[in-house]
Formats: structure tokens, sequence, C-alpha cells
């Protein structure tokens, strides 16, 4: 299973699932046209993409969703109650993604070839009822990916703990948030239980699903007006040391750049 995030914070999030032959792409916050770019720089024919997951209906995560399965004729796995998303209304296919329950995925393509990719979503405190985190499985290598949080919930790691790689929300510097540009109603939701996570909860978060199996981190949804890269690579490096995971990759997901596929 390879994992290549196409782009993540405020403006679209996107991440490219590959396992086996089954392709899912998990959020489709960018334009159609942006999408093809990322796809080519992803090295990846956009019309095999099997499945569609989203995480939830903000813009930035739903946009095009409803227009890409058209388009591929993907499925597009979602909560029931995001079904009435004008996003998704253009949708070839929906299937219910049921909370706490996991979805088998194979490849419209090639139905029999190989094991199916193991969809399992969990509810997390998000403005936008519901949001789900998403646990990936395949073939024994576990991906998990978590963005949109309001705030820590120890009770996580038994569910989404010890991926062999995490993507994790490191949205804002606490401190850069009250100090920023951004009005104090929009402060508020940010820093809320509605909003997102700030440096030092996405720390807590990662104290409770980091685990031996982690090799590499990738920090989401980083805000280009709350939060520097440096702080947040620094405080996610400090707690992986206080684990014994010193070794553990950290990378850093752009906005505007198609990371590296990951090997799961």
């Amino acid at each position: 299973m390879r994992l290549q995030v196409l782009s993540s914070g405020s403006r679209g999030n996107a991440t490219l699932v590959r396992a086996g032959e089954t392709n899912l792409l998990v959020d489709v916050g960018l334009s159609l046209r942006e999408l093809e770019t990322r796809f080519e720089a992803a090295s990846f024919e956009g019309r095999n993409v099997d499945h569609i997951a989203l995480s939830h209906g903000h813009l930035d995560h739903a946009r095009s969703s409803g227009a890409l399965s058209k388009r591929t004729g993907a499925s597009l796995h979602l909560c029931e109650r995001l079904m009435r998303n004008r996003s998704v209304e253009r949708a070839a296919r929906m299937e219910t993604l049921r909370i706490g329950s996991t979805s088998s995925l194979v490849s419209s393509r090639a139905p029999e070839s190989g094991s199916p990719l193991e969809l399992f979503a969990i509810k997390i405190p998000h403005d936008a009822d519901p949001t789900v985190a998403f646990r990936l499985e395949h073939e024994g290598r576990r991906a998990v990916i978590l963005t949109d949080m309001g705030e820590p919930v120890p009770t996580l790691g038994a569910t989404l703990g010890n991926a062999h790689v995490l993507v994790l929300e490191f949205n804002h510097c606490a401190d850069m948030l009250r100090s920023g540009p951004y009005p104090p109603n929009l402060k508020r939701r940010v820093a809320g239980r509605g909003g997102h996570l700030s440096n030092v909860q996405a720390a807590a978060v990662l104290e409770h699903l980091a685990g031996p199996d982690l090799h590499t981190l990738v920090l989401a949804h980083l805000s280009e007006k709350n939060n520097r890269p440096e702080l947040a690579l620094g405080i996610a490096r400090e707690t992986l040391a206080k684990l014994g995971l010193g070794h553990v990759r950290v990378l850093i997901a752009a906005q505007d750049e198609v990371t590296e596929a990951l090997e799961v």
C-alpha cells in the first residue's frame, strides 16, 4: 500500500491511497482541474480512481467529490447525512459509510485481484457533523488519516493506534492564533471543540497513537497564517523522542505540492 498526500490545508485536501489494484482518494477538496494537475505530479491516471471517501462535508474536503465520481464512475463512500450535501449531488454512485464499521474496497477494474483495502471510519469532534478519521489496512499494513479535529480524544488510540504511516493534523500554534489576523469569532472557532488541533494538542494525540510500528509521520493541515513548519516539526520530533521513537521520519504535507508516495 502506498499513500500520497496531494494537497493539505484550508484551500483543499486530498490523499491518494494505492493498494494493489485498488485506488482510493480520501477527500476531494480541489477543483477537478487542480486535481488533474496533482494526479499528473503523482504519476497517476485520474480515470483509475475506484473509490472516494469523505471525512466530512466542508468544501476544502468535499468540493469536487460528486463531480469526480461522475467523471470516473468511482464509488463515493460517505456518511448518510452527507448525501444531501451539494458537493456530492452528481456522484455516479454512493455507498453509506457506517461509523465504527469496516468497508472492504476492491478495484472496479479488477475486482478479483488481490486482497481488499479495508476502510474503517471513526467519528471525531469537529463543527461539520459528522466528521470521521480513517484507518486503512491492506495485507498487514496500516495507515491512519486524522485531520479536522477540535480537541484530543484519548480513546482513539485503541482504534487508530500503531499505524505504520500516520497523517495527523498540526493546524496552528495557539500563540500565533491568538495574536494573528483572524477576527475574534474565527479565532474562537479554530481554537474550540469544533475547530482544529493546535501543535500542543496534536502532540497529545500523537502520544496516544504512535506505536512501535510507526515509521513515518506526516504533519497535515498546517495553517498558512497561524503556524510555521519549524514549530510543528519541533514539537512532533520532541514528542516522538520522548516516546522512544526518534527514528520515525517526519514530513510536512503542503498545500501546493504533492508529497512523495510513501510505502506503508
